[in-house]
């Protein structure tokens, strides 16, 4: 199929034609899309320049083949090379996506990340600010922890002043305190998501 997207429009016309009700394969007469050469719809007829058992569509003169399934197969083979169809059926939401593609709006789209591993049977799509707020959160979290930790080892070999354990103590409670909320808040909130899965809680098989 020509590399190229040209937006020319179809010079047949689709009265009289409804979409295919068949979601799998494609048959004479079926309304169809094809992004690859127009933003238009075509209707597919039989080969008329040989005996293949093609499907063909029509594009400013010349004519283009596809098996029953919408895969392009070149004028001089018998079989396609695709690995992926080129023919959709003519419906609303198809038309929309198409729209869309021609348009140019697909750079406005959201892109998504996929870190998932292949026998993943649940996902869960969550916003790259919510991970990066979970992450500040655990950072903050994991530096408190440390800086206790830092207190106690100061306490145990000694080498504060007796009269500021005290003080230095309150501070260490209120830190990790707070923190402790914070991340409790936090795990609420996950946890309602995954009541949603297969898990039901964190931890939960």
């Amino acid at each position: 199929m020509p590399n190229s997207i040209r937006t020319t429009s179809n010079t047949q016309t689709t009265t009289n034609h409804a979409p295919a009700t068949n979601q799998m394969n494609f048959d004479i007469g079926n309304s169809v899309l094809c992004p690859s050469l127009s933003n238009s719809p075509f209707v597919l007829s039989n080969d008329p320049r040989s005996k293949r058992d093609l499907l063909a569509l029509t594009h400013d003169g010349s004519y283009f083949y596809y098996d029953k399934n919408g895969y392009f197969v070149p004028a001089s083979d018998k079989v396609t090379n695709d690995y992926q169809p080129s023919l959709f059926h003519d419906t609303p939401a198809n038309r929309q996506a198409i729209a869309t593609l021609y348009s140019g709006n697909q750079s406005n789209q959201r892109k998504v990340i996929d870190t998932t591993e292949a026998d993943d049977k649940e996902v869960v799509l969550m916003s790259a600010f919510d991970l990066s707020d979970i992450a500040c959160d655990i950072n903050g979290a994991a530096t408190a922890l440390y800086d206790v930790g830092q207190l106690l080892a100061l306490i145990h070999y000694e080498k504060i002043d007796v009269h500021t354990v005290p003080a230095m103590a309150r501070l260490a409670h209120d830190a990790t305190d707070t923190w402790a909320s914070l991340l409790y808040e936090k795990l609420e909130r996950i946890n309602d998501t995954l009541a949603m899965t297969g898990y039901g809680k964190e931890g939960n098989q």
